[in-house]
């Protein structure tokens, strides 16, 4: 585990925490954890770290894992840097947990691969390296080698994943039983985006989609659109994808399933009904909407997301 000066705390912690439950069959230690740093000390977020290990570690690492960083624009350390690089030439597999992807990318490693990071830094993070093909709605990817998570809680995933490609399936679940988490959660980190309208209210367009969003279960196909826009569907198009950067149909997808959304986090109206009122044929379109856009169901959706009024609590202690 890489530690730096501004390591996310959690990041660097849920590896130690996962990984040293790890056993295997004759409950030895599954695995040797080693935190390592540049210098003995490293200052995060409310603390000052004494590291025991030095970056000379990481030539003999099997497995680097890096975790996040709590600001885009600080210097990475060149050693961190060097030490990284010269780890993936020789083949080590390395893992970064959100942020963390920004340190990996440093090193060009992630150029030519697909990439995940926590969803809110992801057009940052293809911005900057624009040799990298980032997918913010997935919890994590898997290139051999080279390995990337989203935020938060999705390195408790790849932990847990690359327990179960190490050690097998059983052992995955029994360590996923240790630390209180499923051995694989529904869908991906697109089901915690958070939507945002398009900001073009000034335009022709802008004005479109405001009220398609208040007029979900009427006709929206591209004719009805193109004559409530008095254009062409040819012209509808080609603005809608400059101004919004997707299809209509594809936009109209996107805001149908946001609004079931809170549907489905405020109401305990059936899915069918949901499906009803954004404007959908039935429940299978929506659960293929949902599919499509958050990569979960819309009852897992609820589950997850459902705001009660009470909840019961049990501990077992």
């Amino acid at each position: 585990m890489l530690a730096f000066d501004g390591v996310v705390l959690a990041d660097l912690s849920t590896p130690c925490e996962v990984l040293a439950r790890v056993r295997t069959p004759g409950g030895a230690p599954a695995y040797e954890l080693r935190v390592c740093s540049e210098r003995p000390s490293v200052v995060a977020e409310h603390v000052c770290l004494q590291v025991p290990w030095r970056l000379s570690m990481l030539a003999r690492a099997d497995t680097i894992i890096v975790p996040g960083i709590d600001d885009l624009d600080r210097a990475i350390p060149h050693g961190v840097t060097r030490a990284l690089r010269a780890a993936v030439r020789r083949g080590a597999r390395v893992a970064s947990i959100c942020t963390g992807a920004f340190v990996l990318a440093s090193t060009g490693a992630l150029d030519g691969l697909r990439a995940t990071t926590h969803w809110l830094f992801a057009s940052e993070l293809a911005r900057r390296h624009p040799r990298i093909t980032v997918d913010p709605n997935v919890l994590y990817i898997d290139n051999g080698r080279i390995l990337t998570s989203a935020g938060a809680a999705a390195g408790l995933d790849l932990c847990l994943y690359m327990v179960r490609r190490d050690l097998g399936a059983e052992t995955a679940a029994r360590t996923a039983r240790a630390v209180v988490m499923p051995l694989e959660r529904a869908g991906g980190q697109a089901q915690f985006i958070a939507y945002e309208p398009p900001s073009e209210s000034g335009t022709p367009i802008g004005r479109l989609t405001e009220w398609i969003e208040k007029n979900l279960t009427v006709d929206l196909s591209l004719p009805a659109l193109a004559r409530r826009a008095a254009m062409s569907t040819r012209t509808l198009c080609r603005r809608f994808h400059e101004q919004i950067g997707e299809t209509p149909a594809a936009w109209i997808a996107r805001a149908r399933v946001a609004r079931a959304q809170r549907l489905l986090e405020t109401t305990d109206r059936s899915v069918e009904d949901v499906a009803t009122a954004v404007g959908l044929r039935s429940s299978t379109v929506l659960r293929d909407h949902f599919a499509r856009v958050l990569g979960t169901t819309p009852g897992a959706y609820r589950q997850s997301f459902a705001r009660r009024s009470t909840r019961s609590v049990r501990f077992a202690g």
